[in-house]
């Protein structure tokens, strides 16, 4: 069977295709960068596009070619400046249907998540509604699946959520810690999906809820992520009020129209204040077998140093990036205010017009660079750009203001802390 997989390098994407080539299927994945599905599973064959713009048959047509069937592990969180999620999770979708369909591609396997109704309160869930009613209205042979909180040896959504907030030191904040949270394995979600494929007649036309038999308090979750992680538990629990905690997940959906994708935005919380649940008894009647609880899915991912690395960096990046960014707008906008006084810096060395013109000129500069920081498209290159200034300004300064080594305030030693930040985010600066 030859099966295509969108999202094929995503959270569950990922375990999607792997398991599907372990079992010896011919797989191809879809995702914006066949790059970087190149790197991550090399042995596929790799689409790059950008779902959101499939909004048509036609567009779907050169995809499907040698296509028997199609897994949709695709969507998005939120609307942002990299995602449009009627675009992506409603009309594109709607158009593979139909494009299937004129292929005479009769199986599809579709994502969704519990909760997606048109009357929902997220966008996220909502439009996922859409696909799903259009699936159901098809004439192709479908199955939908709506896992719970997916936890995977990736660190992605809600994975990278539960282990960030499991990484503060000393006490452990939370929103919501009441909210009743059931999770699923993401190996346990490619095994239904390859389950599925092999098994028409039991599992075609069906819904399925894959998430775990018992709910957990998402305070309980996380205590449990911090136990596996290896950390010491929390000497306290501050719980933050609602208010709050939408107030800092406003400012992550603000941070989505600069291209982040950070997990802690407002659908998010709106998904958790309404409980992550669902019912998982007619999917292990039909596979035969419980779906992991969260106990027994903790023991069967790695715990080791990486783990624990990447959570602390996780919670500290969005703070480096901002700290770094601060100090380079800090740095130009005080050079446009004072450059009359630092361009006196330089007097003897060059004339009057050129100091000036070299301190107005780095003021720009050092805006760019701030500026670039916090769009993520740029932030590595911003990050790589300020290491290659800052060691112009300590040539420069140590060839025509060398006495300033000499400075109680240090003005160039004080460079070094600041390229060491900027490497720090230049090497935290992943994309997946």
């Amino acid at each position: 069977m030859r099966v295509l997989v969108l999202g094929g390098y995503g959270l569950i994407g990922l375990e999607i295709v792997r398991r599907l080539r372990a079992d010896g299927l011919a797989v191809t994945g879809l995702g914006r960068s066949a790059a970087i599905g190149r790197r991550v599973a090399p042995d596929l064959r790799w689409i790059g596009a950008d779902i959101g713009q499939l909004a048509t048959p036609g567009a779907w047509r050169p995809h499907l070619a040698d296509i028997d069937a199609v897994v949709n592990a695709s969507g998005a969180l939120q609307d942002g400046a990299r995602d449009n999620l009627a675009a992506v999770q409603d009309e594109a979708i709607r158009a593979l249907i139909l494009a299937c369909g004129a292929a005479n591609i009769a199986r599809f396997i579709q994502i969704s998540a519990p909760g997606a109704a048109a009357n929902a309160t997220t966008a996220f869930l909502r439009t996922k509604a859409v696909a799903d009613d259009a699936l159901r209205t098809s004439s192709l042979s479908w199955t939908i699946f709506k896992p719970g909180l997916v936890l995977s040896s990736n660190a992605y959504g809600g994975t990278a959520l539960v282990r960030m907030l499991a990484a503060f030191p000393l006490v452990q904040p939370l929103v919501l810690g009441d909210a009743r949270v059931k999770t699923v394995a993401a190996d346990d979600v490619a095994d239904a999906v390859a389950f599925a494929l092999a098994h028409d007649q039991t599992t075609a036309r069906c819904d399925f809820d894959l998430v775990e038999q018992q709910a957990h308090a998402l305070r309980d979750v996380i205590a449990m992520i911090r136990a596996w992680l290896g950390f010491a538990p929390a000497r306290a629990q501050i719980e933050l009020p609602r208010f709050l905690g939408f107030a800092i997940a406003r400012g992550a959906d603000l941070a989505g129209w600069l291209g982040w994708r950070s997990p802690l935005r407002t659908t998010a919380l709106k998904v958790l204040a309404e409980d992550v649940d669902g019912d998982g008894s007619d999917w292990e009647a039909v596979r035969g077998r419980a779906l992991k609880s969260l106990g027994a899915t903790l023991l069967s991912l790695p715990s080791t140093m990486q783990e624990r690395v990447s959570a602390r960096a996780t919670l500290v990046f969005p703070v480096l990036v901002l700290t770094l960014a601060a100090f380079w707008m800090a740095s130009g906008l005080i050079g446009f205010w004072r450059a009359d006084d630092a361009a006196r810096v330089l007097d003897g060395v060059v004339a009057p017009g050129v100091a000036k013109t070299l301190v107005l000129g780095g003021a720009v500069i050092d805006v760019l660079i701030g500026a670039g920081l916090l769009i993520r498209k740029y932030t590595r290159a911003a990050a790589v750009g300020a290491i290659v200034v800052s060691i112009a300004y300590l040539v420069s300064g140590t060839v025509l203001t060398p006495h300033l080594w000499a400075d109680p305030l240090g003005p160039l030693v004080k460079i070094f802390p600041a390229m060491a930040l900027a490497l720090a985010v230049a090497a935290l600066a992943e994309e997946r």
